[in-house]
C-alpha cells in the first residue's frame, strides 16, 4: 500500500478531533476556503485530491458543487463517506480510494471545472510533473486549480524549534525533504518551492497567484497553547489577511496557497 495511505489509515479515526476541529485547523482552513469562494464557480464539477476525512468536499457540496474526492487512505475515505451519509449529501459527492499519483487512471474521460487540494496532501507526492500531466486532460481551458502545500521555509517552525534547542527539527523542511513518522510509519515528505511547483505544472497550467496561509497563525503542533490564547488567535488571523499577498512573507508561513489556471494551449 501507498506509504502515506498506511500512515493516514492509522490517523483517520482521530484526525478530525486532532486537526479538523482544532482552533488552528479551523483558522487555516477558513483562510483557504475564503479564497476558494472567490475563485471557484458554484455548480461546477470539482475534483479534490487528498480529500482526507471529506471536510472540504462536504463544504463544497453544501455550496452547490458536484464533488469527486479522492484519497490514498481507505480509512480516510470511509470517514468521509460517513460524513456525507450523515449530512444527506451523497447525491452531490463521490469518494474514491485513489492516490494522486494514479489520478489519471480513475477519471480518464471526465472533465472538471476546478481542482482543489488542501493541507499538504501534495507534499507526499514526489513527482509533481506527473501529477500535472495527469490533471491537464481533466480540465477545460482557464479552469482554476487551488493547491495548498507546506512551505519549505516556515518562520514559525524555525524559530520555535531553535528556541527549544532542536536545530534539526527547526531546519527539517529547508533540506527539501525528510522522513517523518506518522502513526508509527515512516513517510517521505517533500517541500518544493513555489518556483519549482510552477515549473512542474508548466506549460499546462499558468500560475495566477500565491497566498500565504499560516504566516502568523502557528502550525498545528502549537494547538494546546493557542487554545488558551483565542483572542490572540483572532488577531493573528486578521494579520494573516494583511500579509498573505506580500511577495516574501507569503512563502514563509506554514502553508502557501497556489492558484493555477489551465492554459489555453
Amino acid at each position: 500500500m501507498h506509504a502515506a495511505a498506511q500512515a493516514f489509515d492509522s490517523l483517520a479515526p482521530e484526525y478530525d478531533a486532532t486537526f479538523t476541529h482544532s482552533v488552528i485547523g479551523r483558522a487555516q482552513r477558513n483562510a483557504v476556503l475564503q479564497y476558494a469562494s472567490e475563485v471557484f464557480t458554484p455548480g461546477s464539477r470539482l475534483l479534490e485530491l487528498n480529500c482526507g476525512t471529506g471536510e472540504d468536499a462536504l463544504h463544497f457540496a453544501q455550496h452547490g458543487f458536484r464533488v469527486t474526492a479522492c484519497d490514498a487512505s481507505p480509512a480516510m475515505v470511509m470517514e468521509a463517506r460517513k460524513k456525507a451519509a450523515n449530512k444527506d449529501m451523497a447525491a452531490r459527492l463521490r469518494f474514491y480510494v485513489q492516490p494522486t499519483e494514479r489520478i489519471g487512471e480513475l477519471l480518464p474521460k471526465q472533465q472538471f471545472g476546478c481542482v482543489f487540494s488542501n493541507f499538504s496532501g501534495l507534499n507526499c507526492v514526489e513527482d509533481l510533473r506527473a501529477t500535472a500531466h495527469a490533471l491537464a486532460p481533466l480540465l477545460s481551458a482557464r479552469a482554476p486549480m487551488l493547491l495548498c502545500v507546506s512551505t519549505r521555509y516556515c518562520l514559525w517552525e524555525i524559530i520555535y524549534y531553535l528556541l527549544r534547542r532542536q536545530p534539526t527539527r527547526a531546519l527539517r523542511r529547508c533540506r527539501g525533504s525528510h522522513e517523518t513518522n506518522l502513526g508509527g510509519i515512516s513517510v517521505p515528505v517533500y517541500y518544493p518551492t513555489s518556483a519549482s511547483i510552477e515549473r512542474s505544472f508548466s506549460p499546462a497550467f499558468r500560475l495566477v497567484s500565491i497566498k500565504g496561509i499560516g504566516i502568523t497563525v502557528p502550525p498545528s503542533y502549537l494547538e494546546s497553547w493557542m487554545k488558551e490564547h483565542l483572542t490572540l488567535l483572532r488577531v493573528l488571523e486578521r494579520t494573516d489577511n494583511w500579509l498573505q499577498n506580500l511577495p516574501l512573507l507569503r512563502t514563509l508561513g506554514d502553508h502557501m496557497l497556489l492558484h493555477f489556471e489551465r492554459s489555453l494551449a
